[in-house]
């Protein structure tokens, strides 16, 4: 049958077929097994297929007052650092994209720093600091600790935007009469927007599955479901865990639906151009 196959299509399409199948396998598998598992009401070793399906462990999982609390958590948090790494970022990434100096891709580059290491010894070294300021175990604490993963993204994306922006429409607009201000809320942010909405998913979904940064700095006082999702893996049988993280996938296929038409290859390669 594959012989007759690849005679059809020709070596080439044949090749890529395979490889696209494979790649197929490797991405959707895990997430197959995942929604298996979180309808598993009976998993025993060495049986490949759960013996018995049902919802138990969703009602465990949706039956917890403290669960149950740390999903709102997350959403709460997640749209604070947004906002906050918008406000930070954004006018950050308009100065970068429009001013030349001496150091600016050094500049640039420090950004990957929070990401070219591992990332508990930065938090600790966090931490400590945070510690003197009174910031471990408050939501502040876990939204700069947010902020700081957030950077990279909130930066370079629409620092790219904005280089997008041809500087003559500026100003054009600002011979007409507009101020700085009206020129940029009129001119450049809306032209910069889909780069801008880009850094902001990649930031909402980053601080969603934070968890390392939240357990050091936030806990006990602030729980979020990739924090109670370590506890349930610990705690509980292993159908439960893969409850909490469909929780944690759903929001995230919902945001990159709603915002679609702004993700492209175009729009990320130019905010990840130096």
């Amino acid at each position: 049958m594959l012989k007759k196959y690849y005679h059809q299509v020709g070596a080439k399409n044949f090749w890529q077929y395979i490889i696209f199948a494979v790649f197929v396998i490797f991405f959707y598998l895990p997430l197959l097994n995942l929604a298996m598992l979180a309808f598993a009401d009976k998993y025993e070793a060495p049986a490949i297929i759960p013996q018995k399906f049902g919802i138990k462990w969703w009602q465990f999982v949706l039956g917890q007052p403290s669960l149950l609390s740390s999903i709102g958590t997350s959403f709460v948090l997640a749209i604070v650092v947004t906002i906050v790494s918008a406000i930070i970022c954004v006018p950050a990434a308009y100065a970068l994209a429009r001013f030349k100096f001496k150091g600016r891709n050094a500049f640039m580059l420090s950004f990957l720093l929070s990401n070219a290491f591992p990332r508990m010894g930065l938090y600790i070294s966090i931490g400590i600091l945070f510690y003197k300021l009174n910031l471990i175990g408050t939501f502040q604490g876990v939204v700069l600790i947010h902020v700081v993963n957030s950077m990279m993204f909130m930066t370079w994306i629409p620092c790219g935007a904005f280089r997008s922006v041809y500087s003559q429409m500026e100003e054009s607009a600002r011979d007409a009469g507009a101020s700085p201000l009206q020129t940029f809320f009129k001119i450049t942010l809306p032209m910069a927007k889909p780069g801008i909405v880009v850094g902001a998913v990649f930031t909402f979904l980053g601080s969603m599955e934070e968890a390392q940064g939240t357990l050091l700095v936030g806990f006990p006082q602030i729980k979020t479901m990739p924090v109670q999702l370590y506890g349930v893996i610990m705690e509980y049988p292993l159908t439960a865990g893969p409850v909490l993280s469909l929780i944690l996938i759903v929001p995230a296929i919902i945001v990159l639906l709603l915002v679609r038409k702004y993700l492209s290859a175009d729009t990320i390669s130019e905010g990840f151009g130096m």
